[in-house]
């Protein structure tokens, strides 16, 4: 709306620019032109009776109209109008005229109906002024000026208005219509659906703002599903353990048992379970510890092989029963600057696994090296692979590469989240490579301290 009322108003003035600047001065300038040189053809004698007659003559073949007399006075009798509703000729205008000089006279004639444009122009003789002429012409009105050129400019404007009206709506289905999804989509995602995407029509600055807003849609959606696969997984691991310990009890209450030997084993499963509850929590309360933004590690120097030797010996039991062949690389002399509780409880979390998920009578390889200003940990297992769609998904809480897995092997499925948000706070990294082969590896890298860069 805007650019039609500047278009309208600029047409207006540009119309206006063209009648007053061109078309009134050119007839400014012809009725001078016209007026001087009728003046010029008496600058002789008197003007005759035969002189006005052919200056009468003059006015029936020329589109002006011009009157010669021999006063001012007269002036009157020929043309008994007045201009702007004021005389035609004043005291000023006739002093000007005794010095010679032409006057000029445009404005509007109430009788004529229409402004009309002329001049007074006096005319010397020998011994001075012996008349004058008056030269003018009604002027046509705007409209009529631009008859011939009307249809042009209602052409050019129609299609004017028809490309403004294409370039409008293009505007619209581009950029208001993608907003207008927009809003919509996020009053869906508001509502908690996050399954929608937006789609991409251009590489614009709309097409970017769409491409982000599905990116936050699908990151809603994935957090989404794992907080619900989450809330879905503490209230199973918690009402297993639960449903034992509230069986138990009850079978106990009742003596509902046939042996003291068999109200042992409920006894014990009670508290085994009751175990299993007090690790998954302690765990669960644990990460969210280790996820706060104002934890402190208590760090200081670590001897990292010693650790990692003591740690090893803590499975020889485990590594016996599984008949597992170790072999093992430490450089002695690496020191990093850490919690030795918290970097012992991820040296135990990945043997604890690499342990339990090896094959019996397979190789179990640890290596401890320092690369440039790191130290590498490296523990490779031959068992059970993982998949590579399941390898981005591992540190997850409760994840399990195994969904059937039996609880006896499968954990808390809390263990590597704990490890990486450890390795995290250490500013290190925690990295899986595997397949559905045997072999799968763990690589574990922490900073040096700087006098110990290897």
């Amino acid at each position: 709306m805007s650019c039609i009322v500047f278009t309208i108003v600029f047409a207006f003035f540009f119309l206006h620019f063209l009648y007053k600047d061109l078309y009134l001065n050119s007839i400014r300038e012809s009725v001078i032109y016209q007026g001087e040189r009728t003046a010029s053809h008496y600058h002789y004698g008197t003007l005759s009776k035969e002189i006005i007659e052919k200056i009468h003559w003059y006015n029936v073949v020329s589109e002006y109209e011009i009157i010669v007399v021999d006063n001012l006075e007269d002036l009157s009798t020929y043309f008994p109008y007045k201009v702007n509703y004021k005389a035609l000729v004043n005291k000023q205008d006739r002093k000007q005229l005794e010095q010679g000089k032409y006057v000029l006279k445009e404005g509007y004639v109430k009788e004529f109906k229409r402004e009309i444009m002329g001049a007074v122009f006096p005319i010397m003789g020998e011994t001075g002024l012996i008349g004058f002429v008056y030269i003018y012409v009604p002027l046509a009105a705007i409209q009529e000026v631009f008859q011939g050129s009307l249809p042009i400019l209602t052409f050019t404007g129609t299609l004017f208005f028809l490309i403004l009206f294409f370039v409008v709506n293009q505007i619209r289905q581009s950029l208001f219509q993608p907003l207008t999804e927009i809003q919509q989509f996020s009053r869906e995602v508001s509502k908690g659906n996050y399954s929608n995407r937006l789609p991409i029509r251009a590489n614009d600055e709309v097409g970017q703002l769409a491409k982000a807003f599905n990116k936050m849609s699908s990151s809603l959606e994935e957090q989404d599903i794992r907080k619900k696969e989450f809330l879905s997984n503490v209230a199973h691991e918690l009402r297993t353990p639960l449903t034992y310990i509230s069986g138990y009890t009850q079978a106990l209450k009742q003596q509902i048992y046939t042996s003291p030997e068999e109200a042992q084993q409920y006894l014990e499963t009670i508290e085994k379970e009751t175990e299993r509850l007090k690790k998954l929590i302690h765990d669960l309360v644990d990460l969210d510890r280790l996820q706060e933004s104002m934890y402190v590690l208590d760090k200081e120097p670590i001897a990292i092989a010693q650790l990692l030797w003591d740690t090893l010996h803590l499975f020889d039991i485990h590594i016996s029963e599984k008949k597992i062949r170790t072999e093992v690389h430490f450089e002695e002399d690496l020191i990093i600057n850490g919690d030795p509780k918290r970097i012992q409880q991820v040296m135990y979390n990945v043997l604890d696994n690499a342990v339990k998920y090896s094959f019996e009578g397979s190789m179990l390889t640890i290596n401890l090296t320092g690369e440039n200003d790191e130290m590498v940990l490296r523990v490779e297992n031959q068992g059970i692979g993982i998949h590579e769609e399941d390898i981005p998904h591992i540190g997850e809480r409760f994840f399990r590469t195994d969904k059937a897995r039996s609880r006896a092997t499968g954990g808390t499925g809390l263990g590597l989240s704990i490890v990486k948000e450890i390795i995290r706070l250490h500013e290190g990294t925690f990295s899986i490579e595997s397949g559905t082969a045997q072999d799968t590896t763990v690589t574990i890298r922490l900073p040096l301290l700087s006098e110990t860069i290897v």
